[in-house]
């Protein structure tokens, strides 16, 4: 199929066209907003060169940083017993929004998906490992999505980390089997949280 337009504004459209949940026609819709608005243009154009030049990962949790460390880890108020396992930094701004938690947080970098070729060492496990080794740990809390690859990878981290005698626990009823946590709303998650249930011995 031949491109409806010429050149650049072409690749405009399909760059923007690659992004989650942005369809053609939102693409378009996109482009051309912003081949009005030439304000807009130079200040994302801004942002998107801080963001490559400033933002990194976490050395601990892997959640998105401007620094060595993110604010969490950074903040000695919060219970360093406790980590939250999630699969995206995303992850971790639907978890803050309940204000249920008050530990840390580990950002595995997605789910184990066969079909797609993630296994295990795609993903941050080693590094979720050698944290439980300092003893300091006493509670993992799964919040892996309640969809087949989320579920697959709790159970795999259940079984993997269960020997270290660490408690084990997997959010509760309350999200639907299928979503995003990204998506769910605070209330839903925050009961989540709070009725979450313990999957080791």
């Amino acid at each position: 199929m031949s491109s409806l337009y010429e050149g650049i504004v072409q690749d405009l459209i399909d760059e923007f066209a690659k992004l989650p949940g942005v369809g053609p026609k939102g693409a378009s819709r996109i482009a051309f907003h912003l081949l009005k608005a030439q304000e807009d243009v130079e200040r994302l154009a801004e942002v998107l060169n801080e963001v490559k030049d400033n933002v990194q990962f976490c050395t601990i949790c892997f959640n998105v940083a401007q620094g060595e460390l993110c604010r969490i880890c950074a903040d000695t108020r919060r219970d360093a017993s406790l980590i939250c396992v999630v699969e995206e930094p995303k992850d971790v701004l639907a978890v803050e929004r309940t204000r249920e938690f008050r530990g840390r947080y580990h950002v595995l970098g997605g789910a184990i998906s066969p079909i797609d070729g993630i296994g295990p060492d795609d993903l941050r496990i080693k590094e979720l490992v050698a944290r439980l080794a300092d003893n300091e740990i006493v509670e993992i809390i799964l919040a892996t999505n309640p969809n087949l690859e989320g579920e697959a990878t709790a159970t795999y981290l259940t079984r993997l980390t269960s020997p270290l005698g660490v408690a084990i626990t997997r959010l509760a009823s309350g999200l639907p089997v299928g979503g995003d946590i990204e998506y769910a709303d605070e209330i839903t998650l925050g009961r989540a949280f709070a009725g979450r249930r313990r999957v080791n011995p």
